[in-house]
Protein backbone atom coordinates (compact mmCIF):
# COMPACT_ATOMS: atom_id res chain seq x y z
CA UNK A 1 0.00 0.00 0.00
CA UNK A 2 1.62 3.62 -1.32
CA UNK A 3 0.90 5.62 1.84
CA UNK A 4 -0.35 9.50 0.29
CA UNK A 5 -1.40 11.15 3.86
CA UNK A 6 0.66 10.95 6.97
CA UNK A 7 -2.34 9.71 8.95
CA UNK A 8 -2.35 6.55 7.15
CA UNK A 9 0.58 5.62 8.79
CA UNK A 10 -1.60 4.78 11.85
CA UNK A 11 -3.85 2.12 10.14
CA UNK A 12 -0.65 0.02 8.79
CA UNK A 13 0.76 -0.03 12.72
CA UNK A 14 -2.07 -1.33 14.08
CA UNK A 15 -1.67 -4.30 11.81
CA UNK A 16 1.67 -4.93 13.12
CA UNK A 17 3.81 -6.02 15.93
CA UNK A 18 4.09 -2.78 18.05
CA UNK A 19 7.58 -1.31 18.53
CA UNK A 20 8.93 -0.24 21.23
CA UNK A 21 10.33 3.33 21.74
CA UNK A 22 12.67 4.50 23.89
CA UNK A 23 12.35 8.87 24.63
CA UNK A 24 15.40 10.26 26.23
CA UNK A 25 14.78 12.70 28.51
CA UNK A 26 11.20 12.81 28.81
CA UNK A 27 10.40 15.22 31.04
CA UNK A 28 8.65 17.61 28.86
CA UNK A 29 4.26 17.88 28.55
CA UNK A 30 5.38 17.72 24.69
CA UNK A 31 7.06 14.74 24.56
CA UNK A 32 5.03 12.47 27.39
CA UNK A 33 1.58 13.65 25.57
CA UNK A 34 2.87 12.29 22.03
CA UNK A 35 4.58 8.88 23.05
CA UNK A 36 1.38 8.54 25.29
CA UNK A 37 -1.17 9.26 22.46
CA UNK A 38 0.89 6.43 20.05
CA UNK A 39 0.80 3.82 22.79
CA UNK A 40 -3.00 4.49 23.34
CA UNK A 41 -3.36 4.45 19.84
CA UNK A 42 -2.06 1.37 20.07
CA UNK A 43 1.14 2.25 17.65
CA UNK A 44 3.99 1.76 19.87
CA UNK A 45 5.15 0.53 23.69
CA UNK A 46 6.47 3.67 25.31
CA UNK A 47 9.53 3.51 27.96
CA UNK A 48 10.25 7.23 28.98
CA UNK A 49 13.68 7.77 30.58
CA UNK A 50 14.22 10.99 32.77
CA UNK A 51 13.66 12.17 36.64
CA UNK A 52 10.65 9.56 37.89
CA UNK A 53 9.10 12.58 39.96
CA UNK A 54 9.08 15.06 36.97
CA UNK A 55 7.15 12.71 34.68
CA UNK A 56 4.93 11.61 37.54
CA UNK A 57 4.33 15.60 38.00
CA UNK A 58 3.85 16.26 34.09
CA UNK A 59 1.31 13.18 33.96
CA UNK A 60 -0.83 14.51 36.90
CA UNK A 61 -1.15 17.74 35.61
CA UNK A 62 -2.37 16.07 32.05
CA UNK A 63 -4.62 13.45 33.21
CA UNK A 64 -2.49 10.77 31.95
CA UNK A 65 -1.43 7.30 33.44
CA UNK A 66 2.02 6.83 34.14
CA UNK A 67 1.48 2.85 34.47
CA UNK A 68 0.98 3.42 30.42
CA UNK A 69 4.57 3.13 30.09
CA UNK A 70 8.03 1.79 31.17
CA UNK A 71 9.67 4.64 33.46
CA UNK A 72 13.15 4.33 33.60
CA UNK A 73 14.20 7.09 36.82
CA UNK A 74 17.37 8.79 35.56
CA UNK A 75 18.72 11.96 36.97
CA UNK A 76 20.11 14.25 34.90
CA UNK A 77 19.45 14.30 30.63
CA UNK A 78 23.10 13.90 29.84
CA UNK A 79 22.98 10.83 31.46
CA UNK A 80 19.24 10.22 30.25
CA UNK A 81 21.19 10.02 26.84
CA UNK A 82 22.93 7.22 27.67
CA UNK A 83 20.87 5.28 29.41
CA UNK A 84 18.49 5.55 26.68
CA UNK A 85 21.12 4.48 23.98
CA UNK A 86 22.25 1.17 26.42
CA UNK A 87 18.38 0.18 26.31
CA UNK A 88 18.38 0.48 22.24
CA UNK A 89 21.91 -1.75 22.59
CA UNK A 90 20.26 -3.96 25.38
CA UNK A 91 17.41 -4.90 22.58
CA UNK A 92 15.06 -3.26 25.07
CA UNK A 93 13.98 -0.58 22.38
CA UNK A 94 13.17 -0.82 18.83
CA UNK A 95 13.41 3.02 18.06
CA UNK A 96 14.78 6.38 20.16
CA UNK A 97 13.03 9.81 20.46
CA UNK A 98 14.77 13.04 21.61
CA UNK A 99 12.66 14.07 24.86
CA UNK A 100 13.48 17.94 26.19
CA UNK A 101 16.93 17.49 25.81
CA UNK A 102 19.41 19.56 23.53
CA UNK A 103 20.07 18.26 19.98
CA UNK A 104 23.85 18.24 20.41
CA UNK A 105 23.63 15.99 23.70
CA UNK A 106 20.99 13.96 21.74
CA UNK A 107 23.66 13.25 19.15
CA UNK A 108 26.79 12.66 21.63
CA UNK A 109 25.22 9.56 23.03
CA UNK A 110 24.00 8.25 19.76
CA UNK A 111 27.68 9.03 18.16
CA UNK A 112 29.49 7.80 21.24
CA UNK A 113 32.23 5.38 19.83
CA UNK A 114 32.43 3.28 22.78
CA UNK A 115 28.51 2.68 23.56
CA UNK A 116 27.14 4.74 20.93
CA UNK A 117 24.44 3.47 17.75
CA UNK A 118 27.03 3.94 15.02
CA UNK A 119 28.54 1.48 12.70
CA UNK A 120 31.91 2.55 11.30
CA UNK A 121 31.70 4.75 8.38
CA UNK A 122 27.83 4.76 8.58
CA UNK A 123 26.88 8.63 8.57
CA UNK A 124 23.71 10.28 9.89
CA UNK A 125 21.22 12.27 8.37
CA UNK A 126 18.21 13.72 8.97
CA UNK A 127 14.76 13.00 6.53
CA UNK A 128 11.80 14.64 6.74
CA UNK A 129 8.14 13.61 5.33
CA UNK A 130 5.89 16.44 4.79
CA UNK A 131 2.35 16.76 3.66
CA UNK A 132 2.56 20.32 1.80
CA UNK A 133 -0.48 22.36 0.93
CA UNK A 134 -0.93 22.70 -3.20
CA UNK A 135 0.93 20.26 -3.62
CA UNK A 136 -0.06 16.22 -4.98
CA UNK A 137 1.61 14.04 -2.88
CA UNK A 138 3.76 13.77 0.16
CA UNK A 139 7.50 15.33 -0.02
CA UNK A 140 10.33 13.51 1.31
CA UNK A 141 13.59 15.97 1.64
CA UNK A 142 16.73 16.05 3.34
CA UNK A 143 19.17 17.01 5.20
CA UNK A 144 17.77 19.86 6.99
CA UNK A 145 19.25 19.34 10.44
CA UNK A 146 22.33 17.89 10.83
CA UNK A 147 24.76 17.82 7.76
CA UNK A 148 25.83 21.99 7.23
CA UNK A 149 27.10 21.61 3.57
CA UNK A 150 27.18 17.93 2.61
CA UNK A 151 30.14 16.22 0.56
CA UNK A 152 29.72 14.17 -2.46
CA UNK A 153 29.97 10.93 -0.47
CA UNK A 154 27.16 12.63 2.51
CA UNK A 155 24.75 13.59 -0.48
CA UNK A 156 24.97 9.96 -2.02
CA UNK A 157 23.94 8.64 1.47
CA UNK A 158 21.31 10.77 1.94
CA UNK A 159 20.20 9.84 -1.28
CA UNK A 160 19.93 6.13 -0.35
CA UNK A 161 18.11 6.84 2.93
CA UNK A 162 15.53 9.24 0.77
CA UNK A 163 14.80 6.60 -1.53
CA UNK A 164 14.32 3.69 1.69
CA UNK A 165 11.75 6.23 3.39
CA UNK A 166 9.99 6.41 0.43
CA UNK A 167 10.22 2.31 -0.47
CA UNK A 168 8.62 2.26 3.23
CA UNK A 169 6.02 4.46 2.43
CA UNK A 170 4.95 2.02 -0.54
CA UNK A 171 6.27 4.18 -2.93
CA UNK A 172 7.57 2.09 -5.38
CA UNK A 173 10.12 3.82 -8.02
CA UNK A 174 10.25 7.33 -6.11
CA UNK A 175 11.58 10.35 -8.28
CA UNK A 176 14.44 11.97 -6.60
CA UNK A 177 14.90 15.76 -7.71
CA UNK A 178 18.35 17.19 -6.94
CA UNK A 179 18.27 20.98 -6.04
CA UNK A 180 20.47 23.21 -7.13
CA UNK A 181 20.72 26.66 -8.05
CA UNK A 182 20.32 25.82 -11.88
CA UNK A 183 19.39 23.17 -14.08
CA UNK A 184 22.60 23.76 -16.08
CA UNK A 185 25.63 21.54 -15.09
CA UNK A 186 27.95 24.40 -14.12
CA UNK A 187 31.32 23.13 -13.06
CA UNK A 188 32.23 25.95 -10.86
CA UNK A 189 29.37 25.32 -8.68
CA UNK A 190 29.31 22.43 -6.10
CA UNK A 191 25.98 21.43 -6.07
CA UNK A 192 25.13 22.10 -10.38
CA UNK A 193 28.41 19.67 -10.68
CA UNK A 194 27.39 17.04 -7.73
CA UNK A 195 23.94 16.50 -8.94
CA UNK A 196 25.23 15.64 -12.11
CA UNK A 197 27.11 13.49 -11.00
CA UNK A 198 24.48 11.86 -8.41
CA UNK A 199 22.31 11.79 -11.69
CA UNK A 200 24.69 9.81 -13.55
CA UNK A 201 25.23 7.36 -11.13
CA UNK A 202 21.76 6.31 -10.84
CA UNK A 203 21.30 5.77 -14.60
CA UNK A 204 24.01 3.75 -14.32
CA UNK A 205 22.65 1.61 -11.50
CA UNK A 206 25.36 2.92 -8.90
CA UNK A 207 22.22 4.20 -6.58
CA UNK A 208 19.14 1.90 -7.32
CA UNK A 209 15.35 2.03 -6.78
CA UNK A 210 14.45 5.43 -8.05
CA UNK A 211 14.49 7.70 -10.89
CA UNK A 212 16.79 10.18 -10.04
CA UNK A 213 17.50 13.52 -11.67
CA UNK A 214 19.63 16.79 -11.13
CA UNK A 215 20.74 19.38 -11.38
CA UNK A 216 17.36 20.87 -11.19
CA UNK A 217 16.32 24.48 -9.82
CA UNK A 218 13.66 23.79 -6.94
CA UNK A 219 10.68 25.26 -9.42
CA UNK A 220 11.69 22.60 -11.96
CA UNK A 221 11.35 19.90 -9.27
CA UNK A 222 7.59 21.25 -7.98
CA UNK A 223 6.28 22.50 -11.32
CA UNK A 224 5.99 20.97 -14.76
CA UNK A 225 5.12 23.52 -16.48
CA UNK A 226 8.19 25.70 -15.80
CA UNK A 227 10.48 22.84 -16.63
CA UNK A 228 8.85 22.59 -20.07
CA UNK A 229 8.79 26.74 -19.89
CA UNK A 230 12.71 26.07 -19.72
CA UNK A 231 12.63 23.12 -22.19
CA UNK A 232 13.62 20.67 -19.34
CA UNK A 233 11.85 17.30 -20.33
CA UNK A 234 12.09 15.14 -17.13
CA UNK A 235 10.00 12.78 -15.29
CA UNK A 236 11.01 13.91 -11.80
CA UNK A 237 9.83 17.66 -13.21
CA UNK A 238 6.88 18.34 -11.55
CA UNK A 239 6.25 14.49 -9.77
CA UNK A 240 8.93 14.47 -7.47
CA UNK A 241 8.60 12.07 -4.05
CA UNK A 242 11.86 13.08 -2.73
CA UNK A 243 14.13 16.48 -2.52
CA UNK A 244 18.21 16.56 -1.98
CA UNK A 245 18.71 19.88 -0.48
CA UNK A 246 22.54 21.22 -1.60
CA UNK A 247 23.33 22.64 1.68
CA UNK A 248 21.25 22.73 5.50
CA UNK A 249 20.10 26.53 4.24
CA UNK A 250 17.86 25.43 1.45
CA UNK A 251 16.33 22.44 3.48
CA UNK A 252 15.94 24.11 6.63
CA UNK A 253 14.36 26.90 5.21
CA UNK A 254 11.87 24.74 3.11
CA UNK A 255 11.12 23.34 6.32
CA UNK A 256 10.44 26.06 8.19
CA UNK A 257 8.45 27.26 5.37
CA UNK A 258 6.36 24.30 5.31
CA UNK A 259 5.54 23.94 8.44
CA UNK A 260 4.92 27.23 9.61
CA UNK A 261 4.12 29.18 6.87
CA UNK A 262 2.43 26.79 4.75
CA UNK A 263 0.77 25.51 8.21
CA UNK A 264 1.36 22.08 6.37
CA UNK A 265 2.14 18.66 8.46
CA UNK A 266 5.05 16.97 8.62
CA UNK A 267 7.44 14.46 10.63
CA UNK A 268 11.32 13.61 10.64
CA UNK A 269 13.79 11.16 11.78
CA UNK A 270 17.22 10.92 11.96
CA UNK A 271 18.81 7.98 9.60
CA UNK A 272 21.88 5.99 9.32
CA UNK A 273 22.35 4.93 12.98
CA UNK A 274 21.56 1.03 14.08
CA UNK A 275 18.17 2.39 14.71
CA UNK A 276 15.90 5.33 13.24
CA UNK A 277 16.24 8.22 15.79
CA UNK A 278 12.70 11.08 16.29
CA UNK A 279 14.05 14.59 15.94
CA UNK A 280 11.98 16.97 16.29
CA UNK A 281 12.26 20.48 16.80
CA UNK A 282 11.16 21.91 20.06
CA UNK A 283 8.47 24.18 18.01
CA UNK A 284 6.80 21.42 16.25
CA UNK A 285 3.33 20.57 17.21
CA UNK A 286 2.22 17.31 19.37
CA UNK A 287 0.92 16.48 16.13
CA UNK A 288 3.94 16.38 14.24
CA UNK A 289 5.97 14.62 16.80
CA UNK A 290 3.12 12.11 16.69
CA UNK A 291 4.00 11.31 13.05
CA UNK A 292 7.77 11.45 13.67
CA UNK A 293 7.22 8.52 15.85
CA UNK A 294 4.49 6.78 13.44
CA UNK A 295 7.57 7.41 10.65
CA UNK A 296 10.32 5.88 13.31
CA UNK A 297 8.00 2.42 13.94
CA UNK A 298 7.79 2.26 10.29
CA UNK A 299 11.02 1.98 9.25
CA UNK A 300 12.41 0.23 12.61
Amino acid sequence: MQITKLDQMFDILKTRPKKRLVAAWAVDAHTIEAVNDAVQMGLVEGTLVGDQSTINKVCAEHGIDPGSFRIVHVANDLKAASKAVALINAKEGDFLMKGLLSTDRYMKAILNKESGLMDNGAILSHVTVAEPMNYHKLLIFGDVAIIPLPDLNQKIAITNYLIRTAHFLGIEKPKVGLQAVSEQVLAKIPSCAEAALISKMAARGQIKGAIVEGPLGFDLIIDKESALIKGVNSEVCGDADCILFPNIEAGNTFYKTVGKLLKSELCAIVMGARVPAVLTSRGDSEKSKLYSIALAAMLA
